[in-house]
């Protein structure tokens, strides 16, 4: 399994894609390429905020990217929670925190460019 984070979403629904071509290679060859609900939080107060363009509304983006690219969305849920407020300290964003639980909990890559996932033993694709 592969989980985009939320930087990895929004380069992967770029238009040409900002991902390199072995990340995307991988990411055609993966059966599972998943992408956390947690990315919504991320997302829809910067498009509410006008830090984020996006070419339609944020719900019917993110609808659309999602089956486009036939992505699963990962549940926020209690074991997610406990397992992202258990983290040591080395990242302090909760949002990553939950996406970093998910792929431990799911032996996952990640594409991001955070090198900090690695601190955690998670495996990242850029």
């Amino acid at each position: 399994m592969i989980i985009l984070d939320t930087c990895g979403l929004l380069w992967l629904a770029g238009s040409p894609p900002a991902l390199s071509a072995e990340t995307l290679a991988r990411l055609d060859q993966e059966p599972v390429v998943a992408v956390s609900a947690i990315s919504e939080l991320e997302i829809f107060p910067k498009w509410l905020a006008r830090k984020l363009e996006l070419p339609i509304p944020v719900r019917e983006w993110w609808n659309g990217v999602v089956a486009h690219h036939q992505l699963e969305v990962l549940p926020v849920d209690e074991n997610a929670a406990f397992r992202a407020a258990e983290l040591p300290p080395i990242h302090r964003d909760p949002a990553d925190r939950f996406i970093i639980a998910t792929a431990q909990r799911y032996g996952a890559f990640v594409v991001t460019s955070d090198v900090r996932f690695c601190e955690y033993g998670v495996e990242i694709l850029c």
